[in-house]
């Protein structure tokens, strides 16, 4: 029997309101024959047959004008005759008993889902109906007709359940966990039917559950939350099941491809979770940008994604553990791989340090700390250990960003700190009148720049100050020690002042020669006033100046020790007690600079003061023509007065090393006016004692009655001049034999032929043979100068 045909014969226009219903259930009719026979026939039609063409005449007719049903109409007898030939075709051509109008696919699989569409309630069609079980039954009797079996059964009733699941707005989740049931049939049906046609539809079907499914699994954070995890998990075997019933045909085993779409589940969702928090906090900030907020915004966006990682790992990852061995660890790499575009983004942008980008830089380094902490945690029990998550999460390297910041910064003010030592070192006059401090203001601003800058580095919110402190400390003391080289230089050194010494003579008659001063210069007479030989008291190298610059050394020293100590307070309040050690040391090289720099310039001003400055009453007056007439008082007035100099302008922590100096180099210039005075001096032996004498009035100037220089050390420095002086108390007889044995000493056998002329050590004493041979030549007997013309042929004094 064909139902539509029967239908169509016995219903009469009287079964209805109206004739246009008639009309319209008559054409529903004819378009199920359609369909049945024409468009989804059991059997592919015989283009050779008429019966199909002329079933497609009648039912264009019947388009425009409705058929006769009457049992005598003639157009009904030819309708139902070419519907059976066409309905009971079978495979070998003959006509069959069976009638198939309804069981050509796939009209029949959707007449069939009609029918179970009546297992819901018409007044809750998101509900099932109580007597479910007794209507499947009954709608399983229509399998004959339809051509069902269990397998086509199964396929449609779990997309039956799916569609209403979604056509009723997916608000009854037992729907979805009943498609979930149905699936798992379904899965092993396509595993165990070969049926083309099923797998047709098969694939039609589910994938159009996967699209759905994949839709929320991409962004399931918006979906699923703590409340509805079961739902989740199966919305998760949905779509699984899903794609491996798909992929079954391919080689890919089911658990790759359940992990590699739950791996592309999470990276998309969490993705799409990343950019939402940050348009969130973009949003929050504009919309409260009249309230100044402590923190930067990508650091309020890392604590978000650590908050967005930890709800990931408690919520989401239990559930998406069945399907991926590792689902906190990709989570985490992708949060990570997100964040680090925002960092780099972020990192580009800044020209220099500031407190924000360190907060950034900070909040970024603890985020990577939890993610990676997380990362290790769950991938403890992969087959690789989490290697492979670790690897994709390339570090941020914040720390080397804070670190080349920091030295950028470090490098900056060095280099403004280097530019004004050279640009205020020339400007720098070392005028102590103006200086009341005694200190040169240039070296007292270099000192507050260093302490501002160390100040300045312990207020930046950094975790690395021990490590990087004393590279900053290395270039302020590079600074430093510049501005100290350069305060010292040109001041000369002892050699600068020492005068050349004339070419030995033996005593003739008095010369005017003197290597203390220039030929034309006049000797000053001691009855006149002594006047300081040099004119310009404004010299940038006279004494007082010199004297200022051993001060602000000895105050650099000072404040060195000082800035040290202040640096490890910093260290200690910013939590670093323990690493108090890096600021020790830093500045060794200033204060060894410092050091050599304060004897370079003591003795440099000791020996300017001796030979430069009170040549007039050394080199050019003392001991000239007649020793009793030309004796030491006038120079010690001299020195008395540039101590004075000394004591009201040195600090008093190094006085004592300058007048130190002074005094050697005044037991220097003494020796050199009594053996190298030239030919204005001549000595008898009578003039010793007045020699010894002056001498002691020159150790007394210093000693002061005890208010000067220690007694042991003027004694320590002493005696080289004493010996000399012990040499003038000796005859001349005495001084040549002694002169013979001393160099025969030193040369050996060769020195009794001929004695050779002893060289200019500078070591002078009463045993070293070029001191002796001095005395001799300064003389003034007979026996000495046939001595000195015999022995080594020296010529007259000029």
């Amino acid at each position: 029997m064909v139902l539509p045909l029967e239908l169509l014969q016995h219903l009469k226009p009287s079964d209805f309101t109206t004739q246009l219903e008639y009309d319209a259930c008559q054409k529903r009719i004819l378009k199920i024959l359609e369909a049945g026979l024409l468009v989804h026939p059991h059997l592919p039609l015989d283009n050779s047959q008429t019966a199909p063409q002329r079933l497609r005449q009648i039912l264009h007719t019947a388009s425009g004008k409705p058929i006769e049903i009457g049992k005598q109409s003639e157009s009904m007898n030819i309708l139902r005759n070419v519907v059976t030939s066409l309905a009971c075709r079978s495979f070998d051509g003959s006509m069959s008993d069976t009638c198939h109008w309804a069981d050509g696919v796939p009209l029949n699989l959707h007449l069939y889902r009609i029918l179970l569409q009546a297992c819901f309630d018409v007044n809750d069609e998101s509900s099932v109906i109580d007597e479910v079980d007794e209507v499947l039954d009954q709608i399983k009797k229509t399998w004959v007709v339809l051509g069902i079996n269990q397998v086509f059964h199964n396929l449609c009733f779990l997309w039956v359940l799916f569609n209403q699941y979604i056509s009723t707005g997916e608000i009854e989740d037992d729907l979805v966990f009943a498609t979930e049931k149905m699936l798992v049939e379904v899965e092993k049906d396509a595993n165990s039917t070969n049926d083309p046609a099923y797998s047709k539809i098969l694939c039609s079907t589910l994938s159009l559950v996967l699209d759905w499914a994949e839709k929320m699994l991409q962004r399931y954070h918006e979906t699923f939350y703590r409340g509805n995890l079961d739902l989740m998990r199966c919305v998760l075997s949905l779509g699984i099941s899903a794609a491996q019933i798909l992929d079954s045909g391919k080689k890919n085993k089911e658990l790759d491809v359940a992990c590699s779409r739950v791996d592309t589940y999470i990276r998309s969702s969490l993705r799409s979770a990343f950019s939402q928090e940050r348009e969130k906090v973009i949003s929050s900030r504009k919309s409260s940008k009249n309230q100044r907020s402590p923190l930067p915004l990508l650091s309020i966006l890392a604590q978000n994604i650590c908050d967005l990682a930890f709800n990931e790992k408690e919520i989401y990852s239990s559930v998406l553990k069945r399907w991926h061995p590792v689902p906190t660890g990709v989570a985490v790499a992708t949060l990570h791989a997100c964040f680090a575009k925002e960092l780099k983004r972020f990192v580009s942008g800044i020209s220099e340090l500031n407190p924000e980008a360190i907060q950034v830089l900070l909040a970024a380094e603890k985020l990577e700390k939890d993610l990676v902490e997380m990362a290790v945690a769950d991938s403890l029990d992969s087959e690789d250990g989490g290697k492979a998550t670790i690897q994709e999460m390339a570090p941020y390297e914040t720390q080397a960003v804070i670190t080349n910041f920091v030295k950028s910064w470090i490098q900056t003010r060095v280099d403004r700190l280097r530019e004004w030592v050279d640009r205020n070192l020339e400007q720098e006059e070392w005028n102590p009148q103006v200086n009341k401090g005694r200190f040169a203001p240039s070296a007292v601003e270099v000192l507050r720049i260093m302490d501002e800058t160390l100040e300045a580095f312990f207020l930046l919110p950094i975790p690395m100050h021990p490590l990087l402190l004393p590279e900053l400390m290395c270039g302020l003391d590079q600074c430093l020690q510049n501005y100290i080289v350069k305060a010292k230089s040109g001041c000369g050194s002892r050699t600068t002042f020492i005068p050349t010494l004339p070419p030995l003579t033996r005593c003739a008659a008095a010369s005017k020669f003197s290597p203390f001063k220039k030929k034309d210069r006049v000797p000053t007479s001691p009855g006149k006033k002594f006047q300081n030989g040099n004119k310009h008291e404004d010299d940038f190298f006279s004494v007082p100046r010199l004297c200022l610059r051993i001060n602000t050394l000895y105050n650099i020293t000072k404040e060195l020790e000082a800035l040290e100590k202040r640096t490890k307070t910093n260290l200690r309040k910013s939590g670093f007690a323990r690493d108090e050690n890096v600021a020790s040391g830093n500045f060794v090289i200033s204060v060894s600079s410092c050091t050599e720099g304060m004897r370079q310039l003591s003795e440099a001003s000791a020996y300017k003061i001796v030979f430069q400055e009170l040549r007039p009453v050394l080199g050019d007056y003392l001991y000239t023509g007649e020793t009793s007439s030309s004796r030491i008082e006038p120079f010690l007035q001299e020195v008395e007065r540039y101590l004075e100099i000394i004591s009201v302008t040195v600090h008093e922590r190094v006085r004592t090393r300058v007048i130190t100096d002074v005094m050697k180099a005044s037991f220097e210039g003494f020796m050199l006016v009594l053996l190298a005075g030239g030919p204005h001096r001549v000595f008898a032996l009578q003039d010793a004692p007045i020699i010894e004498e002056d001498f002691k009035l020159l150790t007394d100037l210093f000693w002061s009655n005890g208010d000067g220089l220690p007694l042991d050390l003027i004694d320590k420095l002493s005696p080289t001049v004493t010996g000399v002086i012990s040499l003038f108390k000796m005859g001349t007889d005495e001084l040549a034999e002694q002169l013979k044995q001393v160099v025969l000493d030193s040369n050996g056998a060769s020195a009794k032929s001929r004695m050779p002329l002893p060289p200019t050590t500078g070591q002078w004493g009463p045993n070293e043979p070029n001191t002796i041979l001095r005395v001799l030549c300064n003389r003034n007997d007979k026996v000495a100068s046939k001595f000195l013309k015999r022995t080594f042929d020296l010529p007259k004094k000029a």
